[in-house]
């Protein structure tokens, strides 16, 4: 194996696991689609070595995408579920507003303000009920794209410890391959009944 491919699949530093989207991931589909591997006698078949890389380079990149796409969907939620958040203190405030209005009015037409204070607070919870309601089916269509995410990751990680294992074992394959071509030399012995009729 040349310096340059020991470099590639060799990594100094140990890697730390970081959640997304701050993970850095050392390996990606590009170096597995360009992973060259010196060949050998007794090695992999080449062409089951390459697909294989192919197949998880692609498998890698859509788990990526599809990582991506959740990430930025869980964005999208939050956002909305912050609107709901906003929506909901403003109708606090509506609430608070109306009961305002109803003790200035009180003196005057303490009747009509009653009513206009129940309907008030009748449609005020009704919205809040709403609210609470999509806000819950937020969170819980957030919380679900999370395991969807925390999946995609397991995912990744087990086809990079995968590819390692496979790397270490091709590496193991050439070192043994490298001792059984070694070949030991005995030095030769005279033959002993010859040198006795001497």
């Amino acid at each position: 194996m040349s310096k340059p491919e020991e470099m590639a699949l060799t990594t100094s530093e140990p890697r730390t696991r970081i959640t997304s989207p701050e993970r850095h991931i050392s390996i990606t589909p590009l170096d597995m689609r360009q992973a060259r591997f010196t060949t050998s006698l007794r090695g992999f078949d080449k062409a089951d070595v390459t697909t294989f890389l192919q197949e998880a380079a692609d498998g890698f990149d859509q788990a990526m995408r599809e990582n991506e796409r959740l990430r930025m969907e869980i964005v999208r939620l939050e956002a909305s579920l912050n609107q709901f958040r906003e929506l909901e203190g403003s109708l606090k405030s509506t609430l608070m507003s109306a009961q305002k209005v109803a003790d200035d009015m009180r003196e005057n037409a303490q009747q009509e303000a009653a009513r206009l204070v129940r309907e008030a607070e009748g449609q005020v919870a009704l919205m809040m009920q709403r609210t609470q309601s999509k806000t819950e089916d937020i969170e819980r269509e957030i919380d679900g794209l999370r395991i969807k995410r925390r999946e995609a990751e397991t995912n990744l990680e087990a086809t990079i410890a995968a590819l390692h294992n496979t790397l270490d074992f091709i590496r193991d394959q050439d070192r043994r391959e490298r001792d059984d071509r070694v070949v030991h030399h005995w030095p030769k012995i005279a033959p002993v009944a010859a040198n006795a009729t001497r």
